[in-house]
């Protein structure tokens, strides 16, 4: 038992969040022959077996399932020595993974990426663009240090920072711009586009609305906002975009924008962490950096 390394708690951890031999290897920077080989050890180190090899996809035995959970604690505990020796010096420097929601990346990373290089040169800034979901769990299993999402996320074990507010503000056809804006209930009798399942801001857009979210599957989708601008300049319809949007995305479509009625759809953006990440007072300072590139 004394044999189980770190490396073999790596590797499985990967194979167990992919579930795929091929993925997981690539994630790893490893062979597929190679991670395989290193499964298969870990199984004879165990006396049990971990994995159900499929044809398509591997499946967790049911001590394969309880040991992921603990090596993901274990990889969480080392990563953790080592931000706390990334401080003790008393500088910030190093990798910082952060996740950002992809209604807030485009707008607000290319700022937030100078401000810190010139704050916290020796900081090694690498984003990862995700759905709240993915961003959450990719914080809890440590594979993220903080993360930009629209709160709350009401995760106990997460720490939340406020930022910011912003409206959510009408996009329509030009054609339209002379017209009265209507309230949520006039939204509801028009074709309103929004983003696919998964995404938070499809969520705030139905709640202004009070939609139910069986009748928005049968409403056009986009995958992402520039999309859904595009669609309304063409004619197909109307959407709701965050105002941090408004200027990339609506200077080459042809339409026109207005603030809703009072009381006006918006959304508070803030930094969320693991609360016992050691790097949490840093993190604080950072999210005071994410507000001053605005």
């Amino acid at each position: 038992m004394t044999n189980i390394s770190m490396k073999h708690l790596r590797y499985f951890e990967a194979l167990a969040r992919h579930r795929h031999f091929g993925r997981a290897a690539e994630a790893s920077a490893i062979s597929q022959p190679a991670l395989s080989l290193q499964m298969k050890e870990l199984e004879e180190i165990l006396g049990a077996p971990l994995i159900e090899r499929g044809p398509r996809q591997i499946r967790l035995t049911a001590l394969g399932e309880e040991l992921a959970q603990r090596a993901r604690a274990i990889l969480r505990s080392v990563d953790e020595l080592a931000d706390l020796a990334r401080i003790a010096g008393g500088s910030f420097s190093g990798p910082l993974r952060i996740g950002v929601i992809p209604t807030v990346a485009p707008y607000l990373l290319p700022r937030l990426i100078r401000v810190l290089g010139e704050s916290d040169p020796g900081l090694d800034l690498r984003p990862r663009e995700a759905v709240t979901g993915k961003l959450i769990e990719g914080l809890m299993e440590g594979a993220l240090d903080a993360a930009l999402v629209a709160l709350p996320v009401s995760e106990p074990g997460l720490a939340e920072q406020p930022l910011f507010e912003e409206e959510f503000l009408l996009v329509r056809p030009a054609r339209d711009a002379d017209k009265p804006v209507p309230g949520a209930e006039g939204l509801r009798a028009m074709r309103l586009l929004l983003l696919e399942e998964g995404h938070c801001f499809r969520d705030q857009a139905l709640s202004f609305c009070h939609m139910s979210p069986a009748v928005a599957r049968d409403m056009m989708e986009g995958s992402s906002l520039t999309t859904l601008v595009q669609m309304v300049g063409a004619g197909i319809g109307v959407t709701l975009i965050p105002e941090m949007a408004i200027g990339i995305e609506t200077r080459s479509a042809e339409v026109s924008v207005a603030r809703l009625p009072a009381p006006q759809p918006r959304r508070t953006i803030g930094m969320v962490w693991r609360k016992s990440n050691p790097l949490s007072e840093q993190l604080g300072r950072i999210a005071a950096q994410v507000l001053s590139a605005l």
